[in-house]
């Protein structure tokens, strides 16, 4: 691949946004290759959780703004089109059924910003910043943004951060919910595949499960996410990991999955 980097081992993948010379900006080339690459990465039954980083000390600068000048003359029609395709990309990353994380140093911007926030975790380095930039050049929020923000800090909140486009800096970002921790950023890589390998080691289904419901819950109804919830715990109950689980209590063996004390708030 030419605009990225992708490994994983052991069920923890680790995806880099890697056009360091322009901060990791999506060009034509990069989101196929997203495109393409998140195939891949839903078929993959051994995948566990996903890293996603930038190179260079940038997350992603959002938009290739000279391409997009470059490509000033298409039609509306020809727009819709580009951005249906990059839509692809959102939906991949949302119906993942394997937990996201992003960790995030130096700029979000725009579409990396949306980006980020289509994770199930932002991590942020202590030189990240954030921003909504398309106001700044006259374009609307995309890659799911108007849906994924308001979800993380609110409308009035969201409404302030888009219209203002402004840079938010790491600790704000905590403070708002965007990111989850402020990490400094020689640490930030290690922090993220530790949470990563610990999410690895719990129960593939339950995981899964959990994070499905959870993305529909604050459209569905308290009726609609009980039945769902039913549902699901009868199928973690009746899975090997759950089944090995209880067995290892009984026997007062240790568990297969404990959250390292490392990683627990302050």
């Amino acid at each position: 691949m030419e605009t990225l980097s992708y490994h994983c081992d052991d069920g923890v993948a680790t995806l880099v946004l890697n056009r360091p010379q322009s901060k990791n900006a999506l060009d034509a080339t990069m989101t196929r290759e997203l495109d393409e690459l998140l195939v891949r990465i839903t078929r993959d039954e051994a995948l566990r959780c996903l890293v996603i980083t930038g190179a260079g000390g940038a997350f992603c600068a959002g938009g290739d703004v000279r391409r997009m000048n470059q490509d000033g003359a298409q039609s509306p029609e020809q727009r819709r089109a580009h951005m249906r395709h990059a839509h692809r990309i959102v939906k991949a990353l949302h119906a993942l059924d394997r937990p996201v994380i992003a960790a995030v140093d130096g700029p979000a911007f725009g579409a990396g910003f949306s980006i980020a926030l289509l994770a199930d975790f932002i991590l942020a380095s202590d030189r990240a910043r954030f921003c909504m930039a398309f106001g700044r050049i006259g374009l609307v929020p995309d890659y799911g943004s108007l849906y994924t923000l308001p979800r993380a800090v609110g409308l009035q909140r969201a409404r302030e951060i888009m219209f203002s486009a402004r840079d938010i800096g790491a600790q704000e970002a905590k403070e708002l919910g965007i990111a989850l921790e402020v990490i400094p950023h020689e640490d930030l890589m290690a922090r993220a595949m530790a949470m990563a390998r610990a999410i690895a080691n719990a129960s593939p289904t339950a995981i899964a499960m959990t994070k499905d419901a959870l993305q529909g819950s604050l459209e569905s109804s308290l009726d609609s996410v009980l039945e769902l919830e039913a549902a699901a715990q009868a199928t973690a109950f009746s899975s090997a990991y759950a089944k090995d689980a209880f067995s290892r209590f009984a026997d007062k063996k240790p568990a297969r999955f404990q959250w390292p004390q490392a990683l627990r708030p302050d």
